[in-house]
């Protein structure tokens, strides 16, 4: 399933991201600048959105297919100071106060434990580093739209990669001590009803 998923990924995903993904991603990462990490990079849709401000780059990505296509990505493209790694959003491979900016870009639906996972992205930033997020979420409680998200997510994140529908993950980013300083909420276009809710924006690590 793992392979499957590398390689039909960016085609299950070409029209949402025609149709919103894209301007999102570049809004957020025109305003990253310095290290930068990015988790779960996938096969590397935001690589060529990054401004000339990056003076480093990693691009951790925990699956090995997804991993190969994003090296290729990345040598395509002939960046310097970037380099691809494995390993876990929840064991990140980082030394502490190692990043200006870790960005999250339709990760947290599919980590294995939402908490460690953003305890680790707080390790890893520097004193008033941010989060750059861009996740789909839970609908709002009592709606329909997340009765059925929650009914779904069982057998949704078996065949989708660990990917959970009803995550709530703007109060996961709060109760982890970050300041959410810029959040937009929008409906991802061209994509299924069940996955439509998003966040974005940014939440730094107090100094």
């Amino acid at each position: 399933m793992s392979f499957l998923n590398a390689y039909f990924y960016d085609k299950f995903m070409a029209r949402t991201e025609q149709a919103c993904l894209k301007e999102w991603r570049h809004g957020l990462l025109e305003q990253v600048s310095g290290d930068v990490l990015e988790i779960g990079a996938g096969t590397g849709a935001n690589i060529e959105l990054y401004s000339d401000g990056v003076t480093r780059l990693v691009l951790a990505e925990p699956d090995k297919h997804m991993r190969k296509l994003l090296t290729e990505h990345a040598a395509s493209r002939q960046l310097e100071n970037v380099s691809v790694i494995g390993g876990s959003a929840e064991q990140i491979d980082a030394d502490d106060g190692s990043f200006d900016y870790v960005v999250s870009s339709l990760v947290c639906c599919s980590v294995t434990d939402l908490k460690i996972c953003l305890s680790e992205i707080k390790r890893v930033l520097k004193p008033g580093g941010s989060l750059v997020f861009l996740e789909h979420v839970a609908a709002e409680s009592g709606t329909s739209r997340r009765r059925w998200q929650n009914l779904i997510t069982p057998a949704w994140k078996t065949f989708m990669g660990n990917c959970h529908l009803n995550r709530e993950t703007e109060q996961a980013i709060l109760t982890e001590g970050f300041d959410i300083t810029k959040i937009e909420r929008e409906s991802m276009r061209k994509a299924l009803p069940i996955v439509r809710p998003t966040i974005r924006g940014l939440a730094r690590k107090p100094a």
